[in-house]
């Protein structure tokens, strides 16, 4: 049994991503350590993770990211690879484990996170562990951030100068992702709908506040809408 409480002939394969050479390659050489992880690893670059999972048979994935705290190329890295291989079990490498940071990686597809400014080393093994297993692994108060999370849904209420609400509850949570970076395949995926459903979507949302592209309905999105607290659940039908 190994310090876990797993049988260690048990082999994890195990991908470990940062951008950070020389933390990654400390990480690597102590996990190497242990008999029961299979470790590879790769700058934390989409093509350079997408490419390890596809070919490095992996059951966990360490993503180191500084940028867990908003929605820049880090997150979508992580995103993406949740689309392209949601069979592998994400654990989120923070360095702070504030209300942002854990419910940005978990909205991302983590099954953990691991802050190392917390908990030791050996602690990480067991988190590799439980994941794998299938468990989430979160304490007490960012499982209190994941509840939080579960009684909000990811919509923008869109108004116009009068107050007046514009879009219905669909359109408002395809807003709130596309302004979240998803693509229309990746918002697809999320509302369980397809993606030329996603593109009416678009049009009609587009058609309704006077714009053309993407961008302009991010930056009306920012200057023109509020969070809601949830009132309908993904992949429900809503008009």
């Amino acid at each position: 049994m190994d310090a876990a409480g797993c049988p260690s002939s048990t082999v994890i394969g195990v991908l470990v991503a940062d951008s950070n050479q020389m933390e990654i390659q400390l990480l690597v050489s102590a996990l190497r350590r242990r008999p029961e992880f299979r470790v590879i690893s790769c700058r934390m670059d989409l093509d350079s993770v997408l490419e390890a999972a596809q070919e490095g048979h992996i059951q966990v994935a360490l993503l180191a990211t500084p940028d867990v705290q908003g929605n820049g190329s880090d997150m979508g890295i992580i995103r993406r690879l949740h689309l392209s291989h949601p069979e592998i079990a994400k654990v989120v490498l923070i360095d702070d484990g504030d209300r942002g940071a854990v419910t940005n990686a978990f909205r991302s597809g983590a099954r953990g996170v691991f802050c190392f400014s917390e908990y030791p080393f050996r602690l990480l093994c067991k988190c590799i562990h439980c994941v794998h297993r299938g468990q989430i692994w979160a304490n007490s108060a960012q499982l209190e951030y994941l509840l939080e999370m579960v009684n909000q849904v990811p919509a923008l209420r869109v108004v116009g100068a009068d107050g007046r609400k514009l879009l219905t509850a669909r359109e408002e949570q395809v807003v709130a992702l596309v302004a979240d970076g998803l693509s229309n395949r990746e918002i697809a995926s999320e509302l369980n709908l397809s993606e030329h459903t996603i593109k009416k979507y678009m049009f009609r949302i587009f058609d309704k506040l006077g714009i053309s592209s993407r961008v302009e309905l991010v930056l009306y999105a920012v200057s023109n809408s509020d969070h809601r607290d949830a009132e309908w659940m993904a992949g429900v039908n809503a008009s």
